[in-house]
């Protein structure tokens, strides 16, 4: 199997590809693609693609229906991140609370004056700030980032409120008991001093679900006066020209963003980092470690774990002569003709797995023989299917 990488990708996660793994510079004749940033949009997928990983949580730069149309799983690192992250937002926390940067800024252009200790003391009142400790953060979405800012912001003395109407089982397991979870954002809008955003980018007709500019001018005119709010999640989950308004009338006290771009870069008030949230050294190792080690099981296994565009897939280790793995449309039927394929040929199916997500759904077959050359032949004849792999 060959492997391509489109961004540099870090070495300690390079190495948990197996011997039967090799690099290759051709994307064309990659098996599976490993990728941070670099925008796949436009890209010709080869035949021989089968899988790209994406070692970040976000996927907006890979073309998510034209890979399951292809049979391709996408895959992504969803916490491996998070701690980087949790570490900035609490970072942004009290430089928007505390003027710090501008202070800094200050003292450079004093530095050659005598007696700076003295106009140090004399001036530093505009950048004194607050503090953090008692006030109220409202933390939206209860994911892998969203939990550690919000269990991080609690130990630092905060009133923490967080909303997410989906939150899984582990995050709920690893929120702190002190946190308080309410069932809407409008109540966090309502109540916090400080708002900080961790959601993915989901655009639906339901305003419960839609999260593309969420915090608009209907969302801000519900939050207190002063509020602070932080966006270390997507860039389009915030309306910038609402946000401009907000904080040109003192609605919003600082906007503090990781993703700056033309508008937000010379906007007053805002504190613009560079995308710096999953830039740390350990981050990246964490990403790329996660997944090449999602990459190898896919490949060798035919397991699923972490896809964004087909469902998660656990069959073990293939105990058997042979295991065949099936993407396909999630419609009515396919079990009956797949089995039907196998048992033509005579062949018996020991263990069948089938999950599905959406419009597709993924079959693994584990049957009592070694070539199974003819039996894919037939699958993949299947009105439906959309590309079956022989793994082992």
């Amino acid at each position: 199997m060959k492997y391509a990488c489109l961004n540099p990708i870090a070495k300690v996660g390079l190495d948990f590809f197996t011997e039967g793994f090799e690099k290759t510079d051709n994307v064309d004749e990659a098996d599976v693609i490993l990728v941070r940033s670099a925008v796949m949009h436009e890209m010709t997928f080869g035949r021989n693609l089968k899988a790209i990983a994406r070692a970040g949580a976000g996927v907006n730069n890979i073309p998510l229906e034209k890979c399951a149309e292809q049979g391709i799983v996408v895959f992504n690192t969803p916490g491996a991140n998070a701690n980087g992250v949790k570490e900035l937002v609490i970072a942004g926390l009290i430089m928007a609370s505390r003027d710090i940067i501008g202070g800094v800024n200050w003292v450079q252009t004093i530095k050659n004056e005598a007696g700076v200790a003295k106009l140090v003391e004399k001036g530093k009142k505009p950048f004194a700030g607050s503090e953090i400790q008692g006030k109220k953060l409202g933390v939206i979405g209860l994911g892998a980032i969203g939990v550690l800012v919000a269990n991080a912001a609690n130990r630092l003395g905060m009133q923490v409120y967080g909303c997410d109407p989906f939150i899984s089982v582990d995050s709920a397991w690893n929120l702190s008991r002190d946190v308080i979870h309410v069932k809407t954002r409008e109540e966090i809008f309502a109540e916090c001093d400080y708002i900080t955003v961790h959601t993915p980018l989901v655009e639906d007709e339901n305003p419960d679900v839609n999260t593309r500019e969420m915090i608009n001018k209907d969302a801000l005119s519900k939050m207190k006066d002063g509020v602070i709010i932080l966006n270390f999640a997507r860039d389009l989950l915030v309306n910038d020209d609402d946000m401009e308004e907000a904080l040109k009338s003192g609605k919003v006290a600082k906007y503090v963003t990781d993703f700056p771009n033309d508008k937000t870069a010379k906007m007053e008030g805002v504190l613009a980092i560079p995308h710096l949230g999953a830039s740390t050294e350990e981050s990246e190792d964490n990403c790329a470690v996660m997944a090449v080690k999602q990459l190898v099981d896919y490949i060798e296994n035919g397991n699923i774990k972490n896809s964004v565009n087909y469902p998660n897939c656990d069959a073990g280790v293939c105990k058997t002569s042979g295991r065949i793995a099936i993407h396909h449309k999630n419609i009515p039927n396919m079990l009956t003709q797949f089995t039907g394929v196998i048992s033509a040929v005579n062949v018996n199916i020991s263990e069948m797995v089938n999950r599905s997500k959406g419009e597709y759904a993924y079959t693994v077959l584990d049957v009592e023989a070694s070539d199974n050359t003819e039996v894919a032949k037939r699958l993949e004849a299947i009105n439906g299917v959309l590309k079956v792999r022989i793994v082992k």
